[in-house]
C-alpha cells in the first residue's frame, strides 16, 4: 500500500489568488468546508471545525454528517507564494490522536494558470487496520477539494 496521496490540477487563476485561497485560514475554510480559529502561522496549531463548503451544494450536503467535528492543524510551513504544509490526524478516534499525516500544497506558475499539487504522506504510521480506509477516504477527499478550490478561485464573489 502506498504511503502517500498525490493529486494535482491546473487552476486558471493568478498565483497570488490561489496562494491566498490556500494560505489564508478564513479563505481555506470557505472552499474546504471548515471554520479555523486562527491564522495559518508556521509552528502554531489551530483548530478546524468542519462546516459544509460554501462552494458546492452537492459536496456541502455530503459534508453535513461531519459538521461540528474538530481537529487540530499543526502548521509546519508557510512559504509564500509557493508552499504551505500542515499535519493533521486523519482518524477520528481519540486513541489515535497523536498519529498525523503531512499535507503539503505546492504551487507552480504555469502558462495557463497555476499548477496546484497536494501530497499527503505518512499513512504508514497509521494502524494497519485503519490505514487502507483512511488512505481511500483522503484520496477521494483531495480530488474533491481540488475541484472546490478551482471553483472558489474562479468565482467572482470570492475574488
Amino acid at each position: 500500500m502506498p504511503d502517500r496521496i498525490e493529486k494535482s490540477a491546473l487552476l486558471r487563476a493568478p498565483l497570488d489568488r490561489v496562494w491566498r485561497a490556500i494560505s489564508d485560514s478564513a479563505e481555506f475554510g470557505i472552499w474546504f468546508g471548515m471554520t479555523v480559529d486562527g491564522p495559518f502561522v508556521a509552528g502554531t496549531t489551530v483548530t478546524g471545525v468542519m462546516t459544509p463548503t460554501a462552494v458546492d451544494d452537492e459536496v456541502a450536503a455530503s459534508q453535513e454528517s461531519f459538521a461540528g467535528m474538530t481537529f487540530p492543524l499543526h502548521v509546519v510551513t508557510v512559504e509564500p507564494p509557493r508552499r504551505f504544509a500542515f499535519r493533521w490526524n486523519p482518524l477520528p478516534e481519540p486513541e489515535f490522536a497523536d498519529l498525523t499525516t503531512l499535507v503539503e500544497f505546492t504551487l507552480t506558475q504555469a502558462d495557463d494558470g497555476v499548477l496546484v499539487e497536494i501530497v499527503e504522506s505518512g499513512f504508514d504510521a497509521l494502524p494497519e487496520s485503519r490505514r487502507a480506509a483512511a488512505f481511500a477516504d483522503n484520496s477521494g477527499g483531495w480530488a474533491t477539494q481540488l475541484r472546490l478550490i478551482g471553483r472558489y478561485v474562479a468565482a467572482p464573489q470570492w475574488a
